[in-house]
């Protein structure tokens, strides 16, 4: 169990003298007074005193600064510009029908009426002037920058026709659809199983593969909620406070704890915000952190200081002695011994030798997570898990810190992300697709989570494959992915992408090389839901086009959500049901009917009408039960409430789900047996252990009761990992929680001829990775990434701020200014990962429709192309322009950044998939002919650095020659059981030979 809070020395001085509050008093009297999630609310009932009471939101009276009244409709919706999903309310003039502002939702579980910056400048995101208001096809080669602006329906019929082409020839897995920033929960996988086909792509292995890995492998959960609010210790191992995942309600809550006496301890190379406000920053060397973690877990088993109950009953420590240690008894106390001696070797001084960090700073936060006991909370995200080769066994470290102390799902501590997450119920449920596509999932990665998105161009440029049809949804490669030349490349020959459809709120360097742009909208246009792992507890917001519900609420009909969205301005949800319908409209390729209104008849026996948006949402609000008694309570049907309120928490104070009881009645089913390690099974008995075997694991037994526990091949938390061992990685640095030294160790590094690591993977409060170029305020706030250098290496180099460097990659350079600080190791170079945006310089006419350039913040570049070699160099920046906004030509910055992905090789983790980030570079002052943002790369060299990489997997078949373990996550997958040959090499790639319209039908129904 976790301690009180007890002082130092110096901390009750500081006490005494009023320089501190008295924590140690204060803490006991607050306690006293906080209601249940240990938070003492700002408000009334835990709503914002200065927000507008939601039964005035229909009519809502305030006053202009000159003492003008007016009467605005407040519609809530949630904000589109991170991960968080965070509540907003836009405020509409009930007169004009225009959105004055826009403010935090108090009704939001998640945010609770906060927001970061970039929630109310959604705002010019609307405004921007040079947004795009209207589908455009390209009217001239892909990239010349020519478009032409077309109908919504000419659209469609285009599109439709060739997936369905695409479809009936044969070549399902032609057809592709590629996302960066979801926004909505199972509305797209739902889409793609309708057609019937392995078609899902993601960002995941450029962004949070290497974390979910780690999570994945202890428990098939991927990513970590953490309870801040109520820890006691908080390790972070990344820019939470900041910039971090869910940074804007995990801030708020971590803030809190600390004001509650909980501790925050910071690992980051680099002096972030959040370690300025940490109590214990350590600033590691990049790839050493899971040492530092594995000594702290030494200090922890050296001094006893772990949850023995925890691991005797939750850890599946019996299957690891008999794997690992035959020769051992199997039991708790050699578990525990063994234990000791394994990671005898991680002593905080071998730790800071590595980290470069004080042993005694090691120790003590070792020691202070030991006596935290089950209220220690952690995250990571991005950070070391995404720059290292083996960075999967960071939080994977991470986590064995959180099962050593027992703080696994407690109050104060880190539960797995899906005990906190709503699960939409939807309509007309499609079966699942039965395809594999191996430009997605290869056979190379066989652990990769998720989809090997970075390495498409490669795969493309192979021959592996080809795209019929590709969508591009809020995803932007060329600008975000590493070596975005290889990605223009593929995407301007049509032999490899036949047609390239991109459905984006804003201009970017990926919709410059598409056949379609068509205008989506930004999160007050648009319809979706969004569920987050904030807190312990279980939320859904309601992402609603809000002109189209002020619309409504004036008593207008809206049809589509573009007729009362700027321009044409549409949204993905009802461009897909409309896809869908047009795509099979006969009926005949089964794909029809999962599109079918849930709640009209169709007239004179034909078939039910089409779903509208409205019914979608209703379904999926009408089928959570919690919603449904809120809602009643209210007098509104539970659309109404959402639509209403914006948001909805559906469970409070999630804790300690896998103690859940299970009925004891199924130990009596003659199929169900209990293995000698506890684990609770249905199905055959196999002859020979295997975690591919066919038996499913209910649950575990403890004490003698049968217990819901985790859904792992053990039921427990897998300390070991057989499946790892069976797939080909059997040594112990890769079958347990361990040290794997990067690809940026210190020995790969040569110091003495000015070779340095870069790290690239933090990101700025104020940024949207390339979706906030057309925000004049954010771009206020924030328009450069420097080159972060220390002191001693500036002085090496004989450089200060403001002075041009040449930072030298792999596969070429760019060209950016220095900021000398002390707030980085030495040895160590940092840049943002954002900003940089540019538009092409375009020397003829662009056609009849402009090809826009949100030029707040997109510099302009010519390019420059022989072969594999690329060019960029900035012939113009940002100034001041001519507008309907006056603030554009009030623009006082010129600045834009500078690109740095385009010059990173690729760096496919062999296990994980993920893209190791961190690059080994030499920094140089520039040359005399270097301008600032010039940008040198060669993607010949790049395609050879993939190879190298792909060179260290171990390719499947696995057991039973599968392609992949089963249990582990996978994005619209296919069957596990029954229908299930997609999974075994060999199995369907393309169209199953069996397959036909009426055998489809069939199985839908």
């Amino acid at each position: 169990m976790g301690n009180n809070f007890t002082p130092t020395r110096v901390e009750r001085l500081a006490e005494r003298l009023g320089i501190l509050s008295n924590r140690t008093t204060d803490t006991k009297k607050q306690r006293q007074r906080l209601g249940a999630d240990g938070v003492e609310s700002i408000g009334p009932d835990g709503q914002l005193a200065s927000y507008p009471d939601p039964e005035t939101w229909d009519s809502y009276l305030e006053y202009e600064s000159s003492g003008e009244p007016r009467e605005y409709s407040l519609v809530p919706t949630a904000c589109f510009n991170c991960e968080a999903g965070c509540g907003l309310l836009t405020y509409i003039d009930k007169e004009t029908g225009e959105i004055r502002k826009i403010e935090g939702n108090p009704e939001h579980p998640g945010s609770r009426g906060r927001n970061c910056a970039k929630g109310p400048a959604t705002i010019n995101q609307l405004t921007d002037p040079q947004r795009i208001r209207y589908p455009l096809r390209r009217d001239g080669p892909r990239g010349s920058g020519k478009w032409k602006r077309v109908s919504w329906e000419d659209a469609l019929d285009d599109i439709a026709s060739e997936m369905r082409k695409t479809i009936e020839d044969g070549r399902e897995n032609e057809i592709t659809y590629h996302v960066g920033r979801p926004g909505h929960e199972g509305f797209m996988d739902r889409v793609i199983d309708a057609w019937g086909l392995d078609g899902h792509n993601s960002h995941t292995n450029i962004c949070s593969a290497g974390a979910r890995a780690g999570y994945a492998l202890w428990h098939k959960y991927d990513r970590p909620s953490a309870d801040f609010a109520n820890a006691e210790v908080v390790l972070l191992l990344s820019a939470h406070l900041e910039s971090g995942h869910y940074f804007n309600p995990h801030a708020q809550r971590i803030i809190e704890g600390m004001q509650d006496g909980g501790q925050l301890a910071v690992m980051d190379p680099r002096l972030s915000n959040t370690a300025a406000m940490a109590d214990h920053w350590l600033p590691t060397q990049p790839g050493s952190e899971a040492a530092v973690l594995l000594s702290m877990a030494n200090v922890i088993l050296k001094e006893d200081l772990y949850d023995a109950e925890f691991l005797r009953n939750w850890v599946n420590w019996g299957q690891f002695l008999d794997e690992e240690y035959p020769d051992r008894e199997r039991s708790f106390e050699t578990y525990i011994r063994t234990l000791k001696e394994i990671y005898a070797e991680f002593t905080p001084q071998s730790a800071a030798g590595e980290s470069g960090v004080d042993a005694a700073k090691i120790e003590t936060i070792g020691r202070k997570i030991g006596t935290a006991g089950d209220r220690f909370a952690s995250h990571i995200w991005r950070s070391a898990a995404s720059g290292n080769r083996g960075g999967w066994q960071v939080s994977r470290c991470l986590h064995f810190l959180s099962v050593l102390t027992g703080s696994v799902g407690t109050k104060g501590g880190t539960s797995p992300n899906a005990w906190h997450k709503f699960e939409p119920e939807m309509p007309k449920e499609p079966p699942r697709q039965t395809l594999w596509d191996e430009l997605q999932l290869p056979v190379e990665y066989p652990f990769a989570h998720y989809e090997m998105s970075q390495l498409l161009p490669y795969f493309l440029k192979e021959g592996r494959g080809k795209l019929s049809v590709y969508f591009t949804r809020v995803f932007n490669p060329v600008y975000t992915y590493p070596d975005g030349f290889s990605w223009i490349e593929a995407l301007s020959d049509e032999e490899m992408v036949g047609m390239h459809v991109a459905l984006t709120p804003t201009w970017n360097e990926t919709a410059y090389f598409a056949d379609y742009v068509l205008p989506m909208g930004h999160s007050p246009e648009r319809h979706d839901i969004q569920s987050q792992e904030t807190h312990a507890g279980t939320w859904v917001t309601y992402r609603q086009p809000v002109l189209r519900e002020f619309a409504e609420r004036e008593g207008e009909n809206v049809e589509y959500t573009y007729e009362a969205n700027p321009g044409e301005v549409w949204e993905e949800d009802e461009f897909w049901i409309e896809l869908s319908w047009q795509l099979d409209e006969d009926g005949e390729l089964g794909i029809r009917e999962h599109f079918e209104s849930p709640y009209r008849e169709g007239d004179d026996g034909e078939e039910p009408p089409k779903m509208t948006i409205d019914e979608y949402y209703r379904y999926v609000f009408e089928h959570e039960e919690a919603l449904v008694e809120r809602a009643d309570a209210e007098g509104m049907t539970p659309l109404e409430y959402m639509k209403h309120h914006g948001a909805f928490e559906a469970s409070t104070n999630d804790y300690v789900l896998h103690e859940e009881p299970i009925d004891e009645s199924i130990l009596e089913d003659d199929d169900v047996w209990v293995d000698e390690y506890g684990t609770i099974r249905r199905g055959d008995r196999p002859e020979t252990a295997s975690e591919s075997d066919s038996s499913e694991v209910l649950g575990v037994m403890v004490d003698g009761e049968p217990k819901r526990g985790f859904p792992t091949p053990t039921g427990k938390q897998q300390f070991y990992s057989k499946t790892i061992a069976e797939w080909g990685w059997d040594d112990e640095e890769y079958t347990i929680p361990h040290y794997l030294k990067s690809h940026v160790h210190p020995e790969n590094i040569d110091y003495d001829d000015g070779e340095m690591v870069l790290v690239p993977t933090f990101r700025l409060p104020t940024q949207i990775h390339s979706r906030s170029s057309n925000s004049k305020w954010l771009e206020e706030i924030s328009h450069n990434n420097p080159v972060w250098l220390h002191t001693r290496d500036a002085h090496r180099l004989g450089v200060e701020t403001g002075d041009l460097v040449r930072v030298e990659t792999d596969i070429g350079y760019f060209v950016n200014e220095v900021w000398v600080t002390e707030s980085i190791k030495p040895g160590i170079t940092a840049m943002s990962h954002h900003m940089g945006q540019w538009k092409i310089d375009r020397e003829d006419g662009d056609g009849e429709a402009e090809e826009g350039g949100d030029p707040y913040g997109k510099v302009t570049v010519a390019l420059d192309n022989a072969e594999s070699q690329w060019g960029m160099r900035q012939v113009d920046g940002i100034g001041p322009f001519e507008s309907d906004d006056p603030d554009s030509e009030r623009v006082w910055w010129t600045d834009g950044g500078v690109a740095q992905n385009l010059t990173h090789a690729p760096h496919p983790d062999p296990i994980s998939g993920m893209h190791c980030w961190h690059q080994k570079v030499t920094v140089r002052p520039a040359e005399d002919d270097d301008y600032y943002g010039d940008v040198y790369v060669d993607t010949e060299r790049a395609m050879a650095i993939y190879r190298e990489w792909l060179d260290e997997t171990n390719a499947a078949p696995g057991p039973e020659g599968l392609r992949r373990p089963k249990w582990l996550k996978r994005p619209v997958a296919p069957p596990t059981n029954g229908d299930d040959e997609a999974w075994y090499v060999g199995g369907p790639v393309g169209r199953p030979e069996r397959w036909d319209p009426e055998e489809r039908s069939s199985r839908s129904n």
